[in-house]
């Protein structure tokens, strides 16, 4: 290999032309929802001037710079407007040298690039800690439970995400015999932000699980904690938790505003678990709790709405109807190659479409 193609390998990392295009489609479009908002933000008047949004794009750029980037950022484009030479002459009336704008303003725009890249790498490393330790949150490998086949994975939006799921052996002292909980769980928002609230809610379900008298009771215990920490309700958090009894097949289970899990009896009926509350972090209320017994052959899909709502390129959502396609249409398999299957007809269904939000599924099947 030449040293014109390893240097051309090295800053690629490989990738062909048409992976490279699609990773700027992708970054394009990254960049441009997080400076749409600023635009968007304008009275309508302004939007209709062209003046009115350059204006507000500029600004949008600007302000994401700290005061001295920002004040760098000025000088060097003053020095690419006026674009001109000037000799500086000595003493004695000889040119010493010739002053570019245009060079040192462009230079001054690499000196400001080598400070962003020095930033992004800096918090690239805290974003990759970050996912490390949310790993160790999550289970690698669902218990062996009697009677039940699990699966479970997540796709995170950003680096770090803000979903949640886990299924354990419930240390609870109120049941007979033992009792298996399952959560799945969905912060509002995503990336750092949704990410802390996600181990907030961790840390709250280990802590408060030994402890209810039951299931809404410690639904409830885990409001009261992500009221205290969901500025005024603005960082909420919708959550299905169930409990289940491998003895006598029940599943107790309470829906706090997620997306009603769909539960696929082995006759073809539908039913959805919907029984519950508000999501968490709202404000205080009591919660119901509704409760199914599961028999061999049902089918038990928990999902956040990452799944449902993710868009192709024509912005049209995937839908509970292709979920249920694909359910139907796979109902001998295990719950790992059901899982594979609802993935790959996702993908093929959002293409080359950027993903919004986190994707989470958790599916049971009673055997």
């Amino acid at each position: 290999m030449s040293r014109g193609r390893r240097a051309w390998a090295r800053i690629t990392d490989g990738l062909a032309l048409n992976q490279l295009w699609k990773q700027f489609q992708a970054d394009a479009h990254s960049s441009y929802r997080l400076y749409s908002r600023d635009v968007a933000s304008a009275e309508p008047s302004e939007r209709r001037k062209f003046l009115g949004i350059g204006g507000r794009f500029a600004w949008a750029v600007i302000e994401k710079l700290s005061p001295a980037k920002r004040v760098l950022l000025l000088v060097a484009l003053f020095l690419l407007l006026i674009n001109s030479d000037t000799a500086i002459t000595g003493s004695g009336g000889g040119t010493i040298y010739y002053f570019n704008g245009a060079f040192w303003g462009g230079l001054l725009i690499l000196f400001l690039l080598i400070l962003e890249v020095a930033d992004r790498v800096v918090m690239k490393r805290d974003l990759q800690i970050a996912k490390e330790i949310q790993s160790w949150l999550l289970p690698s490998a669902p218990p062996v439970i009697p009677g039940l086949e699990i699966a479970f994975t997540t796709r995170p939006a950003n680096t770090v995400a803000g979903d949640y799921y886990d299924v354990f052996a419930s240390p609870s002292p109120r049941a007979d015999g033992p009792e298996f909980l399952i959560a799945i769980a969905d912060v509002a928002g995503k990336s750092i932000p949704a990410a802390m609230l996600m181990a907030t809610f961790q840390a709250s379900l280990k802590t408060l699980a030994p402890t209810a008298a039951s299931l809404p009771a410690l639904v409830e215990g885990m409001n009261v904690y992500a009221c205290a920490n969901s500025q005024n309700g603005r960082r909420f958090t919708t959550a299905f938790l169930a409990e289940y009894e491998p003895g006598t097949r029940r599943l107790t289970y309470v829906n706090a505003g997620h997306n009603n899990p769909i539960l696929r009896r082995a006759n073809g009926t539908i039913e959805r678990l919907a029984i519950g509350g508000i999501p968490l972090g709202i404000m205080a209320r009591p919660y119901a709790s509704g409760s199914v017994t599961l028999e061999p052959g049902d089918w038990l899909i928990i999902f956040t709405d990452g799944v449902t709502e993710a868009e192709n390129d024509t912005t049209e959502e995937y839908g509970e109807f292709r979920l249920l396609t694909v359910l139907h249409a796979n109902l001998a398999v295990t719950p790992p190659e059901m899982l594979r299957s609802i993935f790959l007809d996702l993908d093929r269904f959002v293409a080359d479409a950027p993903q919004h939000d986190d994707v989470t599924l958790l599916l049971l099947k009673a055997i």
